[in-house]
């Protein structure tokens, strides 16, 4: 099973304050948080760290200020006591933090806001010949649409593989919109192109964009937790009991 946790930026302080404000940040993340320039960044990373913690807790019943988060070589984060055998991953944009759970597979989740047509037209001289030839043939009007989708895939994959922004986004392609399912072409990664990852495009209320990669073959419905409103939020606290 798959856990999908939606917190938008306007319960986010509602949230933030249940779960206790910053205390439960270990010293390394109060670091990189007081390092942000921009108090908007920072209130996004404290949600995003807290949100993580909530929601690794609800999968495996272990205490909110019970983990800590080593990182790999690329600075992905891992949940530790490492026990349970969870995975998670992060994202977080103007307007909304999300946060994907595995029962232990590797998995790397991205949300963007909708994109100008100028923004969509530099973003896109980064991707692959086929993507450029695929967003050529669309109407204007949908071009910033699936340059948006294929950004966020990108994103998802690369934090899905644990190495976040290490690569260049046109050395690897997605199947084109109106494919029978959303597939990668990674000459680098061979074995987990095609059935070796699944891949999930997700629009929500708000306009936002959200990418999900998670390795394997897919088995079981993506569960959604969605933390869009404060009564909503109240109920969650109330009945979760982590």
């Amino acid at each position: 099973m798959t856990d999908l946790w939606l917190l938008p930026e306007d319960t986010a302080g509602v949230f933030v304050e249940r779960m206790g404000e910053d205390r439960l940040l270990g010293e390394q993340e109060r670091v990189r948080m007081e390092r942000m320039l921009m108090p908007r960044r920072r209130r996004q990373f404290l949600a995003g760290r807290l949100l993580c913690r909530r929601a690794l807790s609800a999968r495996t019943g272990h205490p909110v200020d019970g983990w800590e988060f080593p990182v790999n070589e690329f600075g992905r984060p891992e949940p530790s006591p490492g026990w349970y055998g969870v995975r998670f991953n992060l994202s977080h944009t103007d307007g909304l933090v999300v946060c994907v759970v595995t029962d232990g597979a590797a998995c790397g989740v991205d949300v963007e806001g909708p994109l100008s047509q100028e923004s969509a037209a530099h973003v896109s001289r980064f991707f692959s010949p086929s993507e450029r030839s695929e967003l050529a043939a669309l109407p204007t009007a949908e071009r910033a649409r699936r340059t948006t989708e294929l950004w966020a895939l990108k994103e998802a994959y690369l934090k899905g593989l644990g190495i976040g922004g290490r690569r260049d986004f046109d050395g690897f392609s997605f199947a084109p919109r109106g494919a029978a399912r959303i597939t990668v072409h990674d000459p680098q990664h061979l074995r987990d192109s095609g059935p070796g990852w699944w891949f999930e495009l997700l629009r929500t209320a708000s306009g936002h964009t959200l990418a999900l990669a998670v390795e394997g073959s897919r088995a079981d419905a993506v569960r959604l937790v969605d933390l869009t409103d404060p009564t909503s939020l109240d109920e969650h606290f109330a009945v979760s009991g982590v």
